[in-house]
């Protein structure tokens, strides 16, 4: 089951890691394996997200989700996205940055070097508000329970974190401007740059949220309806189970699919960029991961384990709100690549092994069951 399941997978981990060795040496394959244990601890609340969503469509949808989404989440997102947004930062066209990579390594890095405080608004601001509305938001289980239970109730206050994004922005960008009037000249334009770049990753967020939100209430409103067509052929004798999430209910389903794991894939996109700033490690690491995504899925909507271990949710967001600070921070302070990787890791390792503890306590709890002779 396991083998059949992440095989595909497994394939692409060996021979992409074996690419890394050959091509960069050592240093590359640490950076690319780094990432993809960045992006496949990431994708744990990605995939149990999915499958959830994913487990109410018929096989056709399904397939569809898999096979059209991955292609999507692998070559749109984690190839092509990270050239765009070097592109963009530092003002090339993409094809030109491909090939500045490929020719003028240097330069290439110079120019990521002078557009990463941008970068790092800009993605520091986007995971920052996931984090954040994550933390303040009222749930069943509490992974560190003195710390979230207070921050749910402060979370019942509207646009609080809007608030609190924007306060640690304006101190970023405040921080930023002392050292740029510190070197003049070209710095100078930078604060402003850092300011403008945060706002538009708040922006993007608030897009991207409000999209996956209309499309989880399109969705609502269709299964209510087909439940209500459901109950009517029942009344009127008819086959219910002709009656199903397919159609248009479907294709909300899977435009919902999309946004989300869109939005899941520009958190490891952008956290990527805390670690490296090489596109070829950042598209190698993310597209390894990204086939994580799918085979998770794909196990959850068959066996449904990894919702008994209730605080990987928890452990992820952390993660993202790590990354969040650590990119505030390279804004102006530069931070070692491996440290950065480790933590998100760490993160989700202790989020997994409190999920055990907790498993196992429950399991000790319940009363035993008298044996019949």
């Amino acid at each position: 089951m396991v083998l059949k399941t992440f095989g595909w997978s497994f394939g692409v981990t060996a021979g992409g890691f074996a690419l890394a060795a050959f091509l960069w040496g050592w240093k590359g394959f640490a950076v690319v394996a780094i990432l993809s244990v960045l992006e496949i601890s990431l994708s744990f609340d990605n995939a149990v997200v999915n499958a959830g969503v994913l487990k109410k469509l018929n096989a056709f949808w399904q397939r569809i989700f898999l096979t059209i989404g991955i292609l999507i989440a692998v070559f749109g997102m984690r190839l092509v996205f990270p050239v765009v947004i070097v592109a963009i930062s530092a003002k090339i066209g993409p094809i030109e940055a491909v090939q500045l990579a490929l020719d003028s390594p240097k330069t290439y890095e110079q120019l990521v070097t002078d557009a990463h405080p941008a970068i790092a608004s800009f993605g520091g601001m986007f995971l920052l508000m996931i984090f954040l509305d994550f933390i303040f938001a009222e749930r069943e289980h509490k992974w560190i329970a003195w710390l979230e239970r207070p921050l749910a109730k402060l979370g019942k206050v509207d646009m609080l974190s809007v608030c609190i994004a924007l306060i640690v922005l304006m101190v970023s960008a405040m921080t930023f401007a002392v050292e740029a009037h510190q070197h003049g000249g070209e710095h100078a334009d930078k604060s402003s740059t850092v300011l403008l770049s945060g706002v538009a990753g708040l922006i993007t967020y608030l897009l991207v949220n409000g999209l996956s939100s209309h499309f989880e209430n399109k969705l609502e409103e269709e299964e209510e309806r087909e439940h209500e067509a459901e109950e009517e052929a029942k009344r009127e004798g008819k086959d219910p189970s002709l009656i199903g999430l397919a159609g248009k209910a479907a294709f909300f389903v899977f435009l919902y699919l999309e946004v989300l794991d869109a939005s899941f894939s520009f958190d490891g996109v952008i956290g990527a960029f805390a670690i490296t700033n090489h596109i070829f490690w950042m598209a190698l690491g993310l597209g390894i991961g990204a086939m994580y995504v799918r085979s998770l899925t794909v196990y959850l909507v068959r066996q449904g384990t990894l919702e008994d271990y209730v605080y990987l949710e928890h452990g992820a967001h952390y993660a993202i709100g790590a990354l969040a600070a650590i990119l505030l921070i390279t804004i102006r302070y530069q931070i070692n690549e491996v440290v950065t990787g480790l933590v998100g890791v760490a993160l989700i390792a202790a989020s997994f092994w409190s999920s055990v503890r907790r498993n196992h306590r429950v399991e000790d709890s319940k009363p035993e069951v008298p044996s019949q002779v």
